[in-house]
């Protein structure tokens, strides 16, 4: 028996949870077993039923795998619960102090961005999107950062899939012109929402990234107009960066 073998039943699901987990593209039973030594067939047999449960799905029936929804609210559950939740939100409440607004920690799913977490200002005039709300990628600053940091097929073939919804007067629902401010959020490294997800509200947000340079989520303060300006968190944007960065180390230090 190889030392292959040898690895249990319940682990060898684990294993092919996180090699997937650790791509940025889909995988084939066989490359998955590249990184295992399995039976060709035992590692068939696991992935079927992994996509069977909802864990793992195979975009547009094709031979390849990638993570399916369980396993990303899996993944968001096990960062929420885990004892950096603690250190996470002492974060977001540093950058609230810092900026005066409301500072929200956001990650991708199925149909948007969802709050995660979030500090709320102390302003009594302050806009409510409470954790666990799900708001559009194409109108919100964080929705653009998760946007701008797919590879540009990956990119190309999401945005063509979105319903550009007119939120507002400002919403962009021109395709060429969302992925013409895709490619410069991606060179600049933030996010804006100039009013195209509410009337009256603007936001700055950054990705938040693992040690591999892949997405994990958005962090983004926003304010009313009457009270926040563009320019002005623009120029403070160091201040999302610097704790976007802080967050990656406290995500992904060794235990």
């Amino acid at each position: 028996m190889s030392d292959a073998e040898r690895i249990p039943t319940n682990l060898r699901t684990l294993l092919i949870l996180e090699i997937l987990g650790k791509s940025d593209r889909a995988m084939s039973a066989t490359q998955i077993n590249d990184h295992l030594g399995l039976p060709k067939q035992t590692v068939h047999r696991l992935c079927t039923t992994l996509e069977e449960n909802g864990f793992l799905t195979r975009p547009g029936n094709s031979k390849k795998y990638q993570v399916a929804r369980r396993l990303r609210d899996l993944g968001a559950g096990l960062l929420h619960n885990s004892r950096d939740h603690v250190a996470r939100h002492q974060i977001l409440k540093e950058v609230a102090d810092s900026v005066g607004e409301t500072v929200n920690y956001a990650a991708p799913g199925n149909s948007g961005m969802n709050y995660l977490d979030r500090v709320e200002t102390d302003w009594p005039f302050r806009i409510q999107l409470p954790i666990g709300t799900s708001v559009p990628f194409h109108c919100t600053a964080s929705g653009k950062t998760f946007l701008a940091s797919l590879a540009p097929k990956k990119r190309e073939s999401l945005v063509a899939t979105l319903k550009l919804e007119k939120k507002t007067e400002h919403t962009l629902i021109d395709r060429d012109s969302l992925h013409a401010e895709l490619l410069q959020i991606r060179k600049q490294g933030f996010a804006l929402d100039q009013e195209e997800f509410l009337e009256g509200m603007v936001a700055i947000a950054v990705p938040v990234l693992d040690p591999s340079g892949r997405y994990v989520a958005g962090l983004a303060y926003h304010g009313p107009t009457q009270r926040m300006s563009l320019p002005a968190a623009i120029e403070r944007k160091d201040i999302l960066q610097n704790a976007a960065a802080k967050l990656r180390n406290m995500l992904f230090q060794a235990d």
